[in-house]
């Protein structure tokens, strides 16, 4: 995996004819995003909503997303959105929590266990850094234990563990609050 210099441009890595990339998202990839978040709603307690949500639902969230400059990164295959990785504010507006950040990785079904999430934690941590935050979040269904390994070996840290505070696929989910300090 290299690291190509251009301000938008994270790496780039060939496993296959077109070069899969690493990069920030642009309002092209938000269709590509939205079938990922999608798949991930209808067959995962990742997210804890029952309902797929519109095209128009994730053109907004890019959007706040661009305005406060919080990054979305993808990666990338020719046209196709592998995977996407991006946080924002945590707690909403009080400014207590201005140094503190929510945070989310998915991948696209067919590409899960190749790595990816890792290719785009690095360096959405690092925008973090460079943001100046301090704290990044992660809230993660506590039966996901792949997520939990994946975020421990980043350096989050279980701090919380909430029980049955979500309700998705007729049953109670307990929430898992990780983070990992960034300065």
């Amino acid at each position: 995996m290299t690291f190509c210099p251009a301000p938008t441009m994270l790496g780039v890595r060939a496993f296959s004819e077109a070069p899969m990339i690493l990069r920030d998202a642009t309002a092209e990839d938000v269709p590509g995003i939205l079938a990922i978040y999608n798949e991930v709603i209808a067959t995962s307690t990742a997210i804890y909503i029952d309902d797929p949500v519109s095209l128009a639902d994730r053109q907004a969230w890019f959007a706040a997303r661009q305005a406060e400059a919080y990054p979305v990164l993808v990666a990338t295959e020719g046209d196709a959105v592998l995977g996407y990785a991006s946080f924002g504010t945590f707690r909403g507006p009080w400014p207590g929590f201005r140094y503190s950040v929510e945070h989310s990785v998915h991948i696209r079904n067919d590409q899960r266990g190749k790595g990816l999430g890792g290719l785009l934690m690095e360096p959405l941590i690092a925008r973090a850094q460079t943001m100046g935050k301090h704290i990044m979040i992660g809230a993660i269904d506590a039966d996901n234990a792949a997520s939990i390994r994946f975020h421990e070996r980043f350096g989050f840290e279980i701090s919380g563990h909430m029980k049955e505070v979500g309700f998705k696929f007729g049953r109670w989910l307990d929430l898992v609050w990780m983070q990992r300090k960034l300065s």
